[in-house]
């Protein structure tokens, strides 16, 4: 009988990473460009200028990917979900009565 050698994944149960994007921010770009060649795609159709076009979208893009690069270094892989989890629990809790919190 041979024995056979097998390579060890060092990568399970890490989060995927593409360049530095973290997690679900990749499929944020990727919606985000999706996104800007369909409104390229509307703008030249409805008849604006080509170059204005492309600077236009151009520049989107590029605010696009620093915005998305800066939140994915800002909250990494969960953070941004904790973050918004945060915000909506309430600062106090106003209790009216004391019935809730006497035995009968």
């Amino acid at each position: 009988m041979s024995s056979s050698v097998y390579s060890i994944n060092k990568g399970i149960n890490q989060s995927i990473e593409f360049k530095g994007l973290k997690a679900q921010y990749i499929w944020y770009l990727s919606g985000g460009v999706v996104g800007l060649m369909i409104l390229f795609a509307v703008l030249y159709i409805i008849g604006i200028p080509s170059l204005i076009c492309i600077a236009f979208i151009g520049a989107a893009g590029a605010f696009l990917v620093f915005k998305v690069y800066r939140m994915s270094n800002t909250y990494g892989e969960h953070g941004m979900m904790k973050a918004l989890a945060g915000r909506k629990v309430p600062k106090h809790v106003k209790v009216y009565s004391r019935s809730i919190f006497v035995k009968l």
